[in-house]
């Protein structure tokens, strides 16, 4: 059986962070939540849910993703399988099984679950958040022939793989880099219709005009940058 472990950031989840930890499958060896500023309870409920809870003090989705990674990075067996999934229950963990079967059963190295519009509740992805997958997927197949049809933060990955990628982003661009760096790696990758509904709670990033227009330069700009590589 495959070793497969979560990370999840989170900021101020408090109220949905015990629902995504306790309905992730048993399949999953270990659970990590990373902490990344909370002043609510967060620590508590993750840690009653069953996760492992550790603190990245740096804001930023990137930090908390890199600082899971180091700490899976320190243990003294290597997962098969890395999963991350947000913390804000958007997503339906029970899915995960879903996300992991392309690598189990097809060898793929990268599955990022898409969040179709058939399948998504609806005003569960703002405006900018629709336009910004749709314009950066257009890119990366503009430029790179790329078949992603969404930047979901609801993805796993093979861990060797994945360090093979030698993850930079601190901030909003972690999901795009992904998938860049796959692609310039060719990787095998799918993507799996995903499940997605009404987040939990206010988003950090979608949720304010600072937060979008961030997320959104950085995305262009890790795009552009591989462009003219």
């Amino acid at each position: 059986m495959a070793d497969i472990k979560v990370i999840i950031p989170a900021v101020n989840e408090g109220d949905s962070i015990g629902k995504v930890v306790s309905q992730l499958p048993k399949t999953v060896s270990e659970i990590i939540v990373v902490n990344n500023g909370s002043t609510d309870n967060t620590i508590e409920n993750a840690q009653k849910a069953g996760a492992t809870v550790i603190t990245e003090n740096q804001r930023g989705y990137g930090y908390a993703c890199l600082k899971g990674l180091d700490y899976i990075g320190k243990q003294s067996k290597a997962p098969d399988i890395i999963v991350f999934i947000d913390g804000d229950y958007s997503d339906y963990p029970e899915e995960l099984d879903k996300v992991v079967a392309p690598i189990l059963n097809e060898n793929m190295d990268l599955v990022i679950g898409a969040r179709k519009k058939e399948l998504r509740e609806a005003g569960s992805m703002t405006f900018p958040q629709i336009f910004g997958n749709e314009l950066a997927t257009f890119l990366m197949r503009l430029f790179f022939r790329a078949k992603f049809t969404d930047l979901g933060p609801f993805r796993a990955i093979k861990y060797d793989k994945l360090q093979e990628l030698e993850m930079q982003d601190k901030t909003y661009g972690w999901t795009v880099e992904m998938q860049l760096k796959a692609l310039r790696k060719k990787l095998a990758y799918t993507e799996v219709p995903v499940r997605y509904k009404k987040r939990i709670g206010v988003s950090k990033v979608s949720g304010t005009v600072k937060g979008a227009i961030f997320a959104g330069i950085k995305i262009l700009g890790w795009i552009f940058k591989y462009s003219i590589k």
